[in-house]
């Protein structure tokens, strides 16, 4: 899934400023046991998620307590799914036919619970973007007045896993749960007039309940803490680095976890920004976001070079199959590690340096005079100068109209794994440079070239 220019809101009314990024591979959760009993008949549960990784089992709220009994809701591969397990058996269950496996951009996903009411299906509401869910896989639903083991001093709630195992991996923001009213999406988006997306509102003015809580993630040094009360979540394996500027209201680019389509060797991490190549080949990935007009700036730390290293951009539409390689392909340019530069297997020295582990190559991809710069650690290459005159100077290429243009890297392992880590606005490594876009968004190690911006939904609202 890729998202173009054209896909966005540049005022959403309300804007979410924080999310916290969850990376599976680092066991990454929040936890909190309550200190006394809520509703447990009637709750809501409501939260936005990017996902990052598809086709595995990952929980996203869950109340388990000692005895392996357990509640929870989760993606069972690309599926959502909420059931509930007691003394060895299911007591029901709610999953459904449709895959959710868009990675560029976010969903709500609401869960109403209600088990007072007389008619079934009206004892669990699933709604996404908005919208209730009605086809299902399985639909077997609480008896009248169940009580669920949420809201319940026995069992631990855990978000981002079922209690150590299983773990959420993507971009959580707006995490709320409501102890004694079931409410329908309307307390928490609501479509745009203009573009017809639908979008979150405000959520500080609902009533929370006994263990209802609000997770906004805005103190980096607090990630639990509840901003409607004192339902505070402990942190588990997450830091300040964890806290994103991706979210709901404005989404980042990432790297796109849909290509190649064979993902064993070529693998993501850490909110799909980190890419470390484990397979002995060349395999590549490409941003989720492209864009046909507009100037645009990111950074890619090298943090283990390998056998060969190549960044730049590319037409998305040649990005196809599994092993590719860059440097090979039409409408893709790309700076190599050894300074040379490389389009359609044609290329060769141009008067940039090498560059290695630990260096940081900026890339800013002009789409009104399509040429695209390059800078190692904050110095333009070949004594380019991207904001120079109406058009720059010492582009690293000239490159073809009229196509959709995303950033890429290309990475050899033949011995060493290497790794990129990708700053498309919100880095996944701690990062002290403090730059922005001239919007404000963004942390970048170096300054951005005037007019060129950070790739995420608000300034493609503007600029794309």
């Amino acid at each position: 899934m890729i998202i173009l220019g054209t896909n966005s809101i540049k005022d959403t009314g309300y804007d979410v400023a924080n999310s916290l990024r969850f990376n599976s591979g680092s066991s990454d959760y929040l936890n909190r046991t309550p200190s006394s009993s809520g509703n447990r008949k009637t709750w809501t549960f409501s939260f936005w998620i990017k996902r990052t990784k598809l086709g595995v089992t990952q929980y996203i709220l869950s109340a388990n307590d000692a005895s392996a009994n357990y509640s929870t809701f989760r993606f069972n591969g690309d599926q959502i799914e909420h059931y509930e397990y007691y003394s060895s058996a299911v007591q029901y269950s709610l999953k459904t036919n449709r895959l959710f496996r868009d990675v560029s951009s976010n969903y709500h996903i609401l869960l109403a619970y209600d088990t007072s009411q007389g008619t079934a299906a009206n004892r669990i509401k699933l709604y996404v973007n908005g919208v209730q869910e009605t086809s299902f896989a399985t639909s077997s639903y609480p008896s009248q007045n169940y009580d669920s083991f949420f809201n319940s001093t026995s069992y631990v709630n855990y978000l981002g896993t079922e209690g150590g195992s299983n773990n959420a991996d993507g971009y959580m923001s707006e995490v709320c749960f409501i102890d004694g009213t079931a409410l329908d999406p309307t307390s928490f988006g609501e479509f745009d007039e203009d573009s017809g997306i639908w979008k979150p509102i405000d959520v500080s003015g609902l009533t929370f309940g006994t263990n209802g809580f609000y997770l906004d993630f805005e103190d980096s040094s607090a990630l639990g803490n509840d901003a409607a009360g004192s339902n505070n979540f402990t942190v588990n394996n997450l830091t300040a680095i964890d806290q994103s500027t991706d979210t709901c209201t404005n989404n980042f680019c990432t790297l796109n976890a849909l290509n190649p389509e064979s993902q064993s060797n070529s693998q993501l991490s850490e909110g799909n920004l980190k890419l470390t190549n484990v397979g002995g080949n060349y395999f590549s990935r490409t941003g989720n976001i492209a864009v046909t007009s507009g100037k645009w700036y990111a950074e890619v730390k090298i943090t283990q070079l390998g056998s060969q290293s190549q960044v730049g951009i590319i037409d998305i539409t040649k990005a196809t199959g599994d092993s590719w390689y860059a440097n090979a392909i039409e409408r893709a340019y790309v700076y190599l590690e050894n300074g040379y530069r490389y389009s359609n297997d044609s290329g060769g020295s141009w008067g940039a340096d090498s560059y290695t582990t630990g260096d940081i190559i900026g890339i800013a991809m002009d789409l009104d005079n399509n040429k695209v710069y390059v800078s190692k650690n904050g110095t333009w290459q070949n004594s380019g100068d991207p904001t120079s005159g109406a058009t720059g100077t010492g582009a690293m290429y000239s490159i073809t109209d009229g196509y959709d243009y995303s950033f890429v890297s290309t990475t050899l392992d033949s011995g060493t794994d290497p790794v990129h880590e990708w700053n498309f606005g919100s880095p996944p490594y701690s990062e002290s440079g403090g730059e922005t876009d001239g919007n404000s968004y963004g942390n970048f190690a170096h300054e951005v070239p005037s007019g060129y911006y950070s790739l995420c939904t608000k300034n493609l609202a503007e600029y794309g």
